[in-house]
């Protein structure tokens, strides 16, 4: 008996597979794959875009993007915010468009985040050689720019030949579905494979549902670790993205408010507590809170759930002193539980940490413990205030008065959203997360620029949430296209965009290292050389204007609070532009160090100073073995 098998271009059949794929967790249906965003060239406009359009919306819905990067951002906000069970796909040509997915692809990858990726790719039988914008190696024939992609890909395929779809595909699915491996999928499509026509089997665009799993921890880790928690006496949590993930965040909750065992964040799990629950600590690490950096320090257990442990999280190996410290890691993946010799529960976070409650059903942390972290919380809470503190309404509002301003603002449910410069350090010590996906801080990979697309992309998972993109002026000028896809789709994304005449975060590192702040200001050449002339009178709000958006400008603090009530209110894209000031409250310093190299000779006396500081705090790095 014959199979029915239906004629389609390998683009085409693509698109139907997709259409029906869905994720299952905890018996809700996720459509895995809810869109595609592209952008055509000769690479890809007759094949995917075709594809596309003879598709149709409802089958398959389409995004039209400005940068190729700027996609993937989206994307990627989209997957976050629907905590990984929905991704979207990236299409683009060939040369250029495909290369320029490697920053966004490298940003998935690290965070854990699913995205599709479809680049053009070039003729798979060589009718001419070279093509237009192909890369000639001499010594390997079959290498494409898209072989940029391979080292930031979850998994990577170049499909050659129609009938290989059907594995790559399954492939892709089964990477993106599962949440110890997901990340960035490439589907490498040769132009000419893209249009070639095949008999496909029916049963290849059946509805497939991937089962989102939950794997519980093995008895005899769990046992170990039961053990080590009610042998501490000084036991800290670690919360990580992987609690957001998991959709942990209750799971946590009842785990400490029965143990007491407080909780310190991650740039990725900050919200994992809400910020007024009584054992939550805020940031941790390099620019966490004094709270939790003084409890790792003497931290005698520390238990990370869900967290990488970047060189932020541990202060570059300095900030675990206890010479008895241990670590018990909960994670979905092996490679991130093993880390810091710990004992390991490779499990979901979720299933986890109520196995854990299970555990230590008659456990609590002394009382005495419980009383200095709540002491140091309230402390903490006193510095946020001073920082938030706007006294005179009519003056010039610094970086964390506008930080206040927008506390006073957005509701419980309403999205932040930031990636690079100043303000992670200062969001990680100070913002009040009320929401497990209020705080949204792409700090895995810190890339200037994610801001705008990923409000685009939250905003479309999340249409009637409130969703607020904060920049600098630097990072806004790596990337504002995106902003014409907004006003393009009437997403009423918000824009907070701060001026401050150049890398401020920057500057402040180079200052610290002894590089003089050199090229990190907007300014002019002077007469020496330096740029340390007049600020550039760039006008970024008229640019925003340019693009679309409603644009509010706001000199005070009285007028900031008045502009961000207007634009939480707007149905349209609006851009809340001010230039902030020096004179008036500031975050407070780092209270963990970070490593970053200083010249070991020098002869300026700014580096030979920092080198000496460099030598003294890098002293107390240790490897938990």
């Amino acid at each position: 008996m014959s199979t029915p098998t239906r004629r389609l271009t390998v683009a085409q059949a693509l698109v139907r597979f997709l259409s029906v794929q869905y994720t299952e967790r905890d018996g809700v249906r996720h459509r895995l794959i809810a869109g595609t965003w592209g952008i055509f060239g000769h690479g890809n406009v007759a094949g995917i875009g075709q594809a596309l359009l003879e598709a149709g919306e409802d089958t398959m819905p389409f995004h039209q993007g400005r940068n190729e990067q700027a996609m993937v951002h989206a994307a990627v906000g989209h997957a976050r915010q629907l905590d990984r069970l929905s991704a979207q796909a990236v299409t683009t040509s060939i040369g250029p468009g495909a290369t320029n997915l490697v920053t966004g692809a490298a940003l998935a990858t690290i965070n854990r985040i699913p995205v599709l990726l479809l680049p053009g790719d070039y003729f798979a039988t060589r009718p001419a050689d070279p093509l237009l914008q192909q890369l000639e190696h001499p010594t390997q024939a079959d290498v494409s720019v898209n072989d940029t992609l391979r080292p930031v890909s979850r998994h990577f395929d170049r499909v050659t030949r129609p009938e290989s779809l059907i594995p790559s595909a399954l492939n892709a699915m089964r990477v993106l579905a599962d949440p110890a491996e997901t990340g960035a999928v490439t589907l490498a499509l040769p132009q000419d494979v893209q249009a070639e026509a095949y008999d496909w089997p029916e049963e290849f665009f059946a509805e497939r549902v991937w089962h989102v799993r939950r794997p519980a921890p093995d008895p005899l880790e769990l046992a170990e670790a039961v053990r080590a928690v009610r042998a501490a006496e000084r036991p800290l949590i670690v919360a990580g993205g992987g609690v957001h993930h998991s959709r942990a965040e209750e799971a946590l909750k009842a785990l400490v408010d029965a143990t007491g065992i407080p909780v310190a964040s991650t740039q990725a799990g900050k919200g994992s507590l809400r910020h007024d629950h009584p054992a939550d600590l805020g940031g941790i690490g390099h620019t966490g809170t004094a709270v939790s950096d003084d409890l790792a320090r003497t931290a005698d257990l520390v238990i990370g759930v869900g967290t990488r442990y970047t060189d932020f999280t541990t202060a570059s190996g300095t900030l675990f002193r206890n010479p008895d410290v241990r670590f018990v890691n909960v994670n979905i993946t092996a490679f991130d539980a093993h880390k810091l010799a710990a004992r390991t529960l490779v499990c979901d976070a979720r299933t986890g940490l109520q196995a854990l409650l299970g555990g230590l059903a008659d456990h609590h942390v002394d009382s005495r413990y419980e009383a200095e972290y709540r002491a140091g919380k309230e402390r903490w809470e006193r510095v946020v205030e001073a920082a938030y503190a706007a006294e005179d309404e009519s003056a010039v509002p610094t970086q964390t008065q506008v930080l206040g301003a927008l506390d006073a603002v957005v509701g419980d449910d309403d999205v932040v959203i930031n990636a690079a410069g100043s303000l992670p350090g200062d969001l990680h010590k100070l913002w009040r997360a009320r929401g497990p996906r209020q705080y949204h801080l792409e700090y895995g990979y810190s890339c200037m620029g994610y801001e705008i697309p990923a409000a685009i992309g939250v905003q479309q998972a999340t249409p009637d949430t409130p969703v607020w993109a904060l920049v600098g002026d630097g990072t806004y000028l790596m990337m504002p296209t995106e902003i014409v896809t907004a006003v393009q789709e009437g997403l009423p994304v918000n824009l907070v965009l701060l001026q401050n005449h150049g890398y401020a975060s920057i500057g402040g590192l180079s200052e610290s290292v002894g590089a003089e702040r050199f090229g990190t200001a907007y300014r002019y050449r002077a007469a020496d050389g330096t740029f340390t002339g007049a600020p550039l009178p760039v006008d970024l709000a008229a640019n925003a204007g340019s693009l679309g958006m409603d644009v509010l400008r706001a000199k005070t603090v009285r007028e900031l609070r008045e502009a961000l009530t207007t634009a939480r209110a707007s149905d349209r894209p609006t851009c809340v532009y001010v230039e902030t000031g020096t004179a008036g409250p500031a975050a407070p310093p780092a209270e963990a160090w970070w490593d970053v190299p200083v010249a070991e000779t020098a002869s300026r006396e700014a580096a030979v100073q920092a080198r000496e500081e460099y030598d003294r705090l890098s002293a107390d790095r240790r490897r938990h073995l």
